[in-house]
C-alpha cells in the first residue's frame, strides 16, 4: 500500500512525465493499492483553476481510498516530534502539511511516493518513514 503525495498526484493529473509519475503509472498498471489523505485532498483541490475543475477533482479524489491520522491529538504531537527531530539533526522541513502527511504514512504503515525532497530528508532522520523508490515486484 502506498500513500501518493500531492507532488505526484498533481504532476500525474497535469500529464507531466518524470520518474515519480512513471512509478505511479506502474503502480496504477499493476493495481497496487494506493491512496491519499485529507491533507493531499485539500492541497490538490486548492490548485483547481476554476469551479468546474474543482468539482471534477473533488469527484475523482473521493473515489480514492483515504489514509487518516489515527491518534487524534497524539498524532499531531508525533508530527511535531518529527519536525523537532529533523530540526535537531540540522534539517528544517518547509511544510507542516508534509510532516502531517509523513505521520499519516507512518501511522498507516504505508510507503510514501513523492516528488518533494523534504520527505527524503525526513526519511533519513525518521526511520519509521518508508519512502517508495522503486517499481513493485509482483
Amino acid at each position: 500500500m502506498i500513500l501518493v503525495d500531492t507532488s505526484v498526484v498533481i504532476d500525474f493529473l497535469k500529464g507531466m512525465q518524470n520518474p515519480k509519475v512513471e512509478l505511479f503509472d506502474d503502480i496504477l498498471g499493476k493495481k497496487v493499492p494506493w491512496g491519499i489523505n485529507e491533507f493531499i485532498f485539500q492541497e490538490v483541490l486548492q490548485g483547481a483553476k476554476d469551479k468546474e475543475e474543482f468539482e471534477r477533482l473533488r469527484e475523482y479524489l473521493n473515489t480514492i481510498p483515504f489514509y487518516s491520522l489515527k491518534y487524534q491529538r497524539q498524532s499531531f504531537e508525533r508530527a511535531a516530534m518529527i519536525y523537532f527531530n529533523c530540526r535537531r539533526a540540522g534539517v528544517t522541513i518547509r511544510s507542516t502539511i508534509d510532516i502531517l502527511i509523513a505521520e499519516t504514512a507512518i501511522e498507516n504503515d504505508v510507503a510514501i511516493l513523492h516528488n518533494d525532497e523534504d520527505f527524503d530528508h525526513m526519511g533519513e532522520i525518521v526511520k519509521e518513514l518508508k519512502i517508495y523508490k522503486e517499481k513493485p515486484i509482483l
